[in-house]
């Protein structure tokens, strides 16, 4: 039986991927083989030894400790692309709420108590201050041209706009899906030189952590958008609440409230309602969920923030997978064993990453625990699991 951890309420439709005769789920369970969450902060949590991998229901990890996760060679799996269409649809709302001015038109009207006439006079009398702006002919720029970037851009691009994207690392998937009237800066600056709009998605890391600071803000024409779905530390509040209060940003749309923001007559906060549909949920439970399991039963990585994609189709062998560190001479200390135990290598995949490799390999005959204990042995790897013959 493999056991999974749940440190959250996960969507039926993912757990259901997790056959009760095989997996046992639940949200207190002892020497879990691995662990399921949403936003659960595992930072100051005791990770017990037994696990072997972690699946983030979401696209973001930072609740999760990948690097000393990777230390101990178990793979994160997140969800990309999931909750691409929810993120997408609410980024474009915030466009046209700070285009529109449609919180602050929707307070102003909420706080009037006057009846008949009088509020007619009063709600003519208030529109004005609400004007805003259409969006065909306006540029919107778009940081970050993954899942939900290329969305947003293709989004905005349908409504007239024009769209600029940065994107060094932008991959040739999500270029092949990225329209072509799309234009590509060469740097930030530039975006944010020519843009009346900017839309953030890319992940938090030590490269984009305060990314959005003093000096690019005022670079700004004055009167622009900021819209942030991604995450609150890729943009410096201080200097955004400076570039407010003088007139470099019009409006700035976060799903990270904090005090300061909060109380900002210019901001409008929501609570992290991002990946908040019930569509978005189930399919990152769904893909998660089927990471996971293949991961525990055929030892294959996909979708993983640590570890490199390694997917070998099962043949009728005995399988074991190891993680290890990128050091030379790691398969062939590995294949020495084997041939020792008299064993036959029928398929073999090794991949790395950084400091860190993986690897399948499938042989004729049992793997002995004498064997595993040399393997485990030598210097330099991390996990070892002996997978068997594949489920049926």
């Amino acid at each position: 039986m493999i056991k999974i951890l749940s440190l959250d309420n996960i969507a039926v439709a993912g757990l259901r991927r997790f056959p009760p005769e095989r997996y046992e789920v639940a949200s207190e369970i002892a020497d879990p083989d691995a662990v399921i969450l949403r936003s659960f902060n595992m930072h100051d949590m005791n990770i017990a030894e037994s696990i072997v991998a972690i699946g983030r229901a979401g696209v973001g990890t930072n609740n999760i400790p990948v690097a000393a996760m990777s230390a101990r060679g178990v793979p994160v799996f997140n969800a990309p692309g999931a909750n691409a269409n929810a993120v997408k649809e609410l980024a474009i709302a915030g466009i046209l709420i700070a285009a529109r001015n449609i919180c602050h038109a929707r307070d102003y009207v909420k706080g009037l108590s006057e009846t008949g006439d009088a509020l007619d006079k009063a709600v003519e009398a208030g529109k004005k201050q609400f004007i805003g702006f259409e969006l065909p002919g306006k540029t919107l720029g778009v940081i970050g041209l993954g899942a939900v970037g290329v969305e947003v851009a293709n989004a905005a691009l349908a409504m007239g706009m024009k769209v600029i994207g940065f994107d060094p690392k932008i991959t040739v998937r999500r270029a092949w899906q990225l329209s072509a009237g799309v234009e590509h800066t060469e740097t930030l600056d530039q975006l944010f030189e020519k843009a009346d709009a900017i839309t953030l998605h890319l992940p938090l890391a030590e490269e984009t952590r305060g990314l959005v600071n003093r000096d690019r803000l005022a670079l700004l024409k004055d009167g622009a958008v900021l819209i942030n779905f991604s995450r609150g530390g890729i943009v410096d509040n201080e200097a955004v609440i400076a570039a407010l209060d003088n007139g470099n940003l019009h409006t700035y749309i976060s799903d990270f409230p904090t005090a300061d923001l909060i109380a900002h007559p210019k901001t409008v906060v929501l609570p992290h309602l991002g990946a908040s549909t019930g569509e978005a949920e189930e399919n990152c439970a769904i893909m998660v969920a089927e990471s996971l399991k293949d991961f525990l039963e055929n030892g294959n990585i996909r979708f993983s923030v640590n570890f490199p994609e390694t997917r070998l189709p099962r043949l009728d062998a005995w399988r074991i997978a190891i993680a290890n560190a990128n050091v030379p001479n790691m398969v062939g200390q590995i294949s020495t064993y084997l041939a020792a135990a008299g064993l036959n290598i029928e398929d073999l995949l090794n991949k790395s990453i950084g400091d860190l490799a993986y690897t399948i390999v499938d042989v004729n005959g049992p793997v002995t625990e004498a064997t595993m204990a040399k393997i485990r042995a030598i210097d330099g790897v991390l996990t070892l699991r002996n997978l068997g013959k594949p489920v049926t």
